[in-house]
């Protein structure tokens, strides 16, 4: 199977309808510098962590052991932080397709703390499985297709697999995805790579 279909299967899971046409990243959303230049940080080498207010929070985020051999699924589910996060994935059904090697795609994980931020009643009402559409559509509005490092983003807009776009922002003090800061970039998996963020994304 090749990552094209895996992508299609995942727009499959993710909607339950048509496959998902994803398009492919605007040139002002990506930086210059590519993935060939920027080198492979070493496996045992702490996430990056982004300069800004409440980063130091995060700094028990950690480049999982070996990370490139688990999928993102699995560390999520490995992390303290993703507890809310791995549920979300699970309720949804997406925890096969997040666990796929031949997967390439980038996540914006928002923490628990983030989850526990949405207005009240919220997550536990997303969490029901009549409202595991719902549920899917604000979590595939976190993952972009293909891999996408830190070095990569540059302010714009990019196409999120739920269809419509995010607003990243680069600045010298920050990164931010829509209002979210992000507080941890770069913890690679076996299928992608994830971004940490201190707030949930939720599709306008």
């Amino acid at each position: 199977m090749t990552p094209n279909t895996l992508r299609i299967a995942l727009g499959l899971l993710l909607f339950g309808a048509a496959p998902l046409a994803v398009t492919a990243f605007p040139q002002q959303a990506v930086s210059d510098t590519h993935m060939s230049q920027v080198e492979e940080p070493a496996a045992a080498e702490e996430p990056t962590e982004v300069g800004q207010p409440g980063a130091e929070e995060l700094t028990e985020v950690e480049q999982p052991t070996a990370a490139t051999e688990q999928s993102i699924a699995e560390i999520a589910a490995g992390d303290e932080n993703f507890e809310i996060l791995t549920a979300a994935i699970e309720a949804a059904g997406l925890t096969e397709a997040l666990s796929n090697p031949e997967l390439s795609v980038t996540v914006f994980a928002p923490t628990d703390e983030a989850f526990e931020a949405l207005p009240e009643g919220t997550l536990d009402t997303l969490l029901l499985p009549e409202n595991r559409d719902q549920l899917a559509q604000i979590l595939s509005y976190h993952v972009l297709d293909g891999e996408v490092l830190s070095t990569d983003l540059a302010s714009g807009e990019v196409d999120t697999l739920a269809g419509a776009p995010i607003t990243v922002v680069v600045s010298e003090e920050a990164v931010t995805i829509n209002e979210a800061n992000v507080v941890a970039t770069d913890i690679e998996a076996s299928n992608g790579v994830i971004h940490v963020i201190d707030s949930v994304l939720l599709p306008m």
